[in-house]
């Protein structure tokens, strides 16, 4: 069985999704990262999060089907917020079809990790992800 590094440790994150099992999964695999985790169930509540917080999480993982507030439009509005920016937003989609990937980057998505989540590699996926970025790198370089 493959080791979980502990990339994360310190970092604090949000995951939004209104399916309660990838949430929990979701959730221990960055706990186990190291990573504080705030779990929303839809847009809505996350973006009141992110208001609420002096400083920005680390990033953000999305799911981009959900009611209320899809996560695109949790993109578009977490966009807006000055503190929130530069800060990476990965989708969670069970929608993983050709051009799924491209539709994501555009919004404004980093990228986007396909459901159902891999426990093996859910967080291999999130560091190849964010090494490439400059304000990361050095942070995820030893992992």
């Amino acid at each position: 069985m493959m080791k979980i590094p502990r990339a994360f440790v310190g970092w604090e994150v949000l995951v939004v999704d209104d399916e309660q099992d990838n949430l929990e999964v979701a959730s221990r695999l960055l706990k186990i990262a190291g990573a504080t985790v705030t779990m929303t169930s839809n847009g809505v509540e996350a973006l009141q999060k992110v208001q609420a917080r002096s400083a920005p999480y680390k990033f953000v993982l999305s799911d981009l089907s959900m009611p209320d507030m899809d996560g695109w439009e949790l993109l578009y509005l977490l966009q807006q917020e000055k503190v929130m920016q530069n800060i990476p937003v990965i989708a969670l989609t069970a929608h993983a079809m050709a051009g799924d990937r491209e539709r994501c980057i555009a919004a404004g998505f980093l990228d986007h990790i396909s459901k159902p989540l891999d426990p093996m590699s859910f967080i291999q996926q999130i560091i190849k992800l964010l090494t490439p970025l400059p304000d990361y790198a050095p942070l995820l370089e030893t992992i």
